[in-house]
């Protein structure tokens, strides 16, 4: 029997979602949602999903010609999970309704770790979700410093860790936000990131901060990580190459920036050119004593989706182990 799972959203991660989902063999899509008439929601129909939308919307939908299945009250119907990636003032009227209708969701990285109680990361701490009704995937710069500090810590105990990160401004389809020509820093300090972080690893003593820059390909961060063991830059490199959701790469071999990287995933055929992984440069990582130092990129469209489709197998006692979890989701999407 298949999870039956509903996407409430079918924007940059939803549509995402729904596709790594129908990879699955042990869970399908039986519903999206979209509240106007659009290119995207004509898409989902001709790609096959079912299309449910607010009751208030139905006409709209008519008078533009694209074909509904019925409301989104229908469509909790027939779900045992949604994929909750609406935008973030909406998040408690629909916690709400999925309550009353007795349905698990997942909200996106966008939400406050206090909406659900849960943040996940599969490397992390699967299990914490483990038959849950509700639960966020941490947001893509938080997954992304979990995959590459998580096992860092487990490895070598980490005292601190110091990030900066260098964020996009806008997804590559946004045309509404900037900076254009500028770089803007985050006056705040810390960053909400660090506690995103700790919102998984409560005991990692993490700071961080953050500017934006005029690009929309993929966020970058500069990381200082002092550890608590001795270790080499290559005891670093060889715990990372385990990881199949890391991505070493080699500025002398070209990929010298993240426009090289977003190339790459289109070279590797890739869904999107979705690049899932985060990506290292392997002659960027150096440990000097106690401390190392490196550099990663993420791409802020794709590197959750993976991790939402570990978490609804957790909620949804699927797969246990999550390692197991973690290789057929991989596998599925050629990770």
């Amino acid at each position: 029997m298949k999870v039956r799972v509903g996407i409430n959203g079918y924007g940059t991660i939803g549509k995402r979602v729904a596709t790594a989902v129908n990879k699955q063999d042990d869970m399908e899509i039986v519903g999206v949602t979209k509240t106007r008439p659009s290119y995207e929601a004509e898409l989902a129909v001709k790609l096959g999903f079912p299309l449910y939308v607010p009751e208030s919307s139905v006409q709209a939908f008519k008078d533009a010609g694209i074909k509904t299945a019925g409301t989104i009250q229908d469509l909790y119907k027939n779900v045992d999970i949604i994929v909750d990636c609406t935008p973030g003032d909406v998040s408690e009227q629909y916690k709400a309704e999925y309550a009353a209708a007795g349905i698990k969701a997942i909200w996106q990285g966008g939400e406050d770790h206090s909406l659900t109680g849960i943040s996940f990361n599969a490397i992390a701490n699967y299990k914490e979700s483990w038959g849950a009704q509700f639960s966020r995937v941490v947001s893509c710069n938080t997954t992304g410093l979990l995959r590459t500090l998580y096992p860092l810590d487990k490895k070598f105990k980490i005292k601190h860790a110091f990030v900066t990160l260098i964020r996009r401004s806008a997804d590559p389809g946004d045309s509404k936000v900037g900076p254009i020509n500028a770089i803007e820093p985050s006056v705040k300090i810390p960053t909400h990131h660090g506690p995103d972080v700790q919102s998984v690893m409560p005991w990692l003593d993490i700071q961080t901060m953050a500017v934006k820059v005029p690009t929309t390909l993929m966020h970058v961060h500069t990381v200082i990580v002092e550890l608590g063991s001795d270790a080499t830059t290559e005891d670093v490199l060889n715990l990372w190459r385990k990881n199949p959701r890391i991505k070493l790469v080699k500025s002398k071999e070209g990929v010298k920036s993240t426009a090289q990287i977003m190339e790459l995933s289109r070279e590797l055929g890739r869904s999107r050119s979705d690049m899932y992984e985060i990506v290292i440069w392997e002659d960027g990582v150096k440990v000097v004593g106690n401390t190392l130092y490196y550099y990663q990129a993420v791409h802020q469209e794709s590197d959750v989706i993976p991790e939402n489709i570990d978490c609804i197998r957790s909620m949804c006692k699927v797969e246990e182990d999550a390692a197991r979890s973690m290789a057929k989701t991989n596998k599925a999407m050629g990770i």
